[in-house]
């Protein structure tokens, strides 16, 4: 088949961004005014936390199930069920506005984050199946994209929607107007993937994509492919420093620096929005030069410096140059979360990148799961600091061990 390019491609990529900054922001309201839900529901801070640990969670079992669904049945019906899965998580949530209905509250996040194991390792999934090999970074950074503003807009909105008033029924109000946006989004945005989004264009977007479509079906296994995957010793490299590098990211966002509570949503907010810039700037660095191995050394080694800093101006007193150091974290931080996708997509062609991807993400909610709660730990008996050398020590293994990475770029190959 002839390799061309489909006009919907982008309004397929933008959809998706969109559902996937809903998820997003579902996952970080209640911990971004963690204080006025303890308050309202009268349970204890960890409570809480637990409602972002869910999404953790909840992703390691059905990870296995979803991507097979994906490689049987394809992209439309995952986007189907995790813009619906959202919608009825945030409709659900609606349902717990008095305060002795925590556990209400409790089952709507358990089903947004069911939704987000539809969700995470669709990016380069899509920008496989729809764009050409010139634009293919820049399509997955693009879908990597909306998952950082919604936690983003998950940091900003709810302390303006929800403020920190005496009278329970005043809270309860305000509490509903955030529940009610949310859901009136996610609905808007689900009815929009039935309209629009397809399984795959009508032609081939690369060769690289031609030779996959032109397989019999039957040629196909998802467990030799796992074990294949299993197999690749740069993959499973590839594997552990990407679960070391988001794991940090996700400690760093859910775990408040002591002394900082004030500061800690704007610092965080710094992290994800100059991370936004940095993963933009990766995607569309990666299709001009196609260089994956050194782009993915350098951003670990920024990184890593990037966490230095930040550890030490933490304590300095000077405001503007932790947000500083923090910005310059987060825009190496999370711009090498498209980049950890497109170089397994790489290392792994021609398996299904919602496998290889879905392992990774895997690795992230696993240590981010251990750095979250040691993190926490660490920080309440010896400070701030400590728990941040603590990240700073598995950032440096991360760095040694990419290094081993060999660039065995096998889709580039197959579309040359």
């Amino acid at each position: 088949a002839e390799a061309q390019l489909s006009r919907r491609r982008w309004a397929v990529v933008l959809l998706f961004s969109s559902y996937s900054l809903c998820n997003a922001f579902q996952w970080i309201q209640y911990g971004s005014i963690s204080n006025i839900f303890v308050r309202f529901y009268g349970v204890s801070a960890f409570a809480i936390d637990w409602l972002s640990m869910s999404y953790m969670l909840t992703y390691i079992p059905l990870l296995f199930p979803v991507s097979w669904l994906l490689d049987k049945r394809g992209l439309r019906l995952i986007a189907l069920a995790g813009s619906a899965l959202n919608a009825l998580g945030a409709w659900v949530k609606l349902g717990s506005l008095k305060q002795h209905l925590f556990p209400v509250t409790v089952l709507g996040q358990v089903i947004c984050s069911l939704a987000q194991v539809f969700i995470l390792g669709m990016p380069s999934r899509i920008a496989s199946v729809w764009f050409g090999s010139h634009e293919v970074s820049t399509a997955c950074s693009f879908a990597v994209f909306g998952n950082q503003l919604g936690i983003a807009v998950g940091f900003l909105v709810p302390p303006v929607l929800v403020p920190n008033v005496e009278d329970v029924e005043k809270l309860a109000y305000h509490i509903s107007i955030m529940f009610f946006m949310t859901a009136g989004v996610a609905t808007a945005l689900f009815i929009l993937v039935i309209i629009v989004f397809k399984e795959k264009p009508p032609y081939p977007p690369s060769r690289a994509q031609a030779l996959i479509q032109s397989r019999a079906p039957e040629e196909y296994s998802y467990m030799q492919s796992i074990l294949r995957l299993l197999h690749n010793a740069n993959f499973l490299l590839l594997m552990v420093t990407y679960g070391l590098n988001t794991g940090c990211f996700y400690a760093l966002v859910c775990v408040s620096p002591q002394g900082e509570e004030v500061n800690a949503g704007r610092i965080g907010l710094t992290i994800i929005l100059s991370g936004m810039v940095g993963a933009l700037i990766s995607g569309i660095w990666l299709d001009k030069t196609k260089t994956y191995k050194q782009t993915t050394l350098v951003v670990y080694i920024m990184s890593l410096m990037g966490m230095i800093a930040y550890t030490f101006t933490l304590s300095l007193g000077h405001l503007w140059v932790v947000f500083l150091t923090a910005g310059m974290l987060g825009f190496f931080m999370t711009g090498y979360l498209p980049l950890g996708f497109e170089f397994a997509a790489e290392l792994t062609y021609p398996e299904s990148e919602g496998t290889s991807s879905g392992l990774l993400n895997v690795s992230a909610q696993i240590f981010g799961i251990a750095f979250t709660i040691s993190q926490g730990q660490i920080m309440d008996r010896f400070g701030t600091k400590a728990g941040n050398l603590f990240l700073c020590s598995f950032l440096f293994l991360g760095t040694i061990m990419t290094a081993f990475i060999k660039a065995d770029l096998r889709r580039q190959q197959a579309n040359l």
